[in-house]
């Protein structure tokens, strides 16, 4: 085997770690800014809907990166390896800096076309963020290219260390900003601007070292090279279209939840925080996979790819299991720490519970396609997440809030279908997952 079980702790047990401070971190942001109160919190909450937007085009592209990284080293070509990094660094950067640009310049007619309903203090405050947080999308989409590549090697204990001093300035500083300077909105966007930039600088440094197995050596590797970026972007772009096209959906639907008020809108965006919880294992062991069935693929052992795929799901449904136990066991304290109004609070403990009993299926429907990505199938799961998400959650969501007037919890029982759709979908992919994959 590949991966002993000390190499599969050694991966994970990081990626584990990282996703836990980046959960605890984007609920700690959501709980500093509502003591400025609801419209602030609020206006964060759509804000990030359409940033997140940005970020999964940018994490789409180091994914695609860190497939054809995996299969390089897999194969042994570790030169190959090294100049796909440097061209992973350059796609991602010159993407973001086109992404930030577009924030920058158009950010506010973006946000009142699509949230122009919002009440004025709510978008006044959408607006400052947004402006603020666009700056930092060169230096995230550099730490992420970095992050990418150390999995691909498999020492996710660098993207570890990196994310525990990001997140640490980060929670730092939006305590004193908030709490010390009273600066509201904008004592949550100048830290993470400012962890991000940090977080960026060191990955730069370490990516650069020679005595990492995947590094960049010089300009050499930052050079244009037509046939690189084209592997990388082969499973970037639709990978990036897939992501895009989920995120256009979410605004969709946020953009319907702005329209119940300010309490619908503060109880489904603390709920939405708070769910972040149920994906952080499946989220952590799917980057694993990106990392662990690259190198399977590459090294031809396709039986192998399988048997650590249903291991890893096997996992993810164990530590699962756990949480949502926890968690709805505890959301009236857990829900509690948002200080919410009574109808804000209620609301969002009815949609954690709800969410509870829809998790059954999302192993299956998401970190399960990271293999199929793996294995050069990212066209496949594109036309599958696309399909499913604007005709079954958007569709259903719609049907649900407009027809049958089941308020914001529609929106996740048209969620919960879309799921339904493509756990069924994906998992008879995977059964035929030996006959289908590629190499680079």
């Amino acid at each position: 085997m590949l991966f002993s079980r000390k190499d599969l702790v050694k991966l994970l047990g990081p990626l584990i770690v990282e996703q836990i401070l980046t959960v605890l971190v984007g609920m700690a942001d959501v709980v500093m800014v509502a003591e400025v109160g609801e419209a602030a919190m609020s206006g964060v909450a759509l804000v990030d809907s359409i940033s997140i937007l940005i970020i999964q085009l940018l994490a789409a592209l180091a994914t695609g990166g860190a497939v054809i990284c995996s299969q390089y080293i897999g194969k042994q070509q570790l030169e190959r390896a090294c100049h796909g990094a440097g061209q992973l660094i350059l796609v991602t950067t010159v993407s973001s800096v086109l992404f930030a640009s577009v924030a920058l310049l158009g950010g506010k007619h973006l946000l009142f076309l699509v949230f122009g309903q919002v009440e004025d203090a709510v978008m006044e405050n959408a607006v400052l963020y947004f402006r603020i947080t666009a700056f930092s999308y060169v230096f995230l989409a550099l730490y992420n290219s970095g992050a990418a590549l150390f999995r691909a090697m498999g020492n996710s204990k660098v993207s570890m260390v990196a994310s525990l001093i990001m997140n640490g300035i980060n929670v730092i500083g939006n305590a004193i900003c908030i709490y010390g300077l009273k600066m509201g909105v904008e004592g949550v966007a100048v830290p993470t601007l400012i962890s991000r930039i940090v977080a960026a600088v060191l990955m730069v440094i370490l990516v650069t070292r020679p005595d990492n197995p995947i590094h960049v050596t010089g300009m050499r590797d930052l050079l244009p090279n037509r046939e690189m970026m084209g592997k990388i972007m082969g499973v970037g772009i639709p990978s990036g279209l897939e992501n895009g096209m989920f995120q256009f959906g979410k605004i969709a639907l946020q953009s319907l939840v702005s329209g119940f008020g300010t309490a619908s809108i503060a109880g489904f965006a603390a709920a939405s925080n708070l769910v972040t919880l149920h994906y952080l294992p499946g989220n952590a062991l799917g980057l694993g996979l990106i990392t662990i069935v690259g190198q399977c693929v590459g090294a031809g052992e396709y039986e192998q790819a399988k048997a650590y795929t249903k291991k890893l799901i096997l996992v993810n449904y164990g530590i699962l299991a756990v949480i949502c136990g926890i968690m709805a066991l505890f959301s009236n304290p857990i829900v509690a720490i948002y200080q919410m109004s009574p109808e804000a609070s209620k609301l969002a403990r009815n949609l954690i519970l709800l969410h509870t009993c829809g998790m059954a299926v999302w192993p299956l429907a998401f970190p399960l396609p990271n293999t199929l990505r793996a294995g050069l199938d990212a066209r496949f799961t594109m036309t599958v997440s696309i399909f499913s998400m604007w005709v079954f959650r958007i569709g259903f969501a719609y049907f649900f809030v407009k027809i049958c007037n089941f308020g914001v919890i529609g929106i996740w029982m048209g969620m919960f279908i879309d799921w339904i759709f493509r756990a069924a979908v994906f998992t008879m992919r995977f059964r035929g997952f030996s006959s289908r994959v590629r190499q680079v």
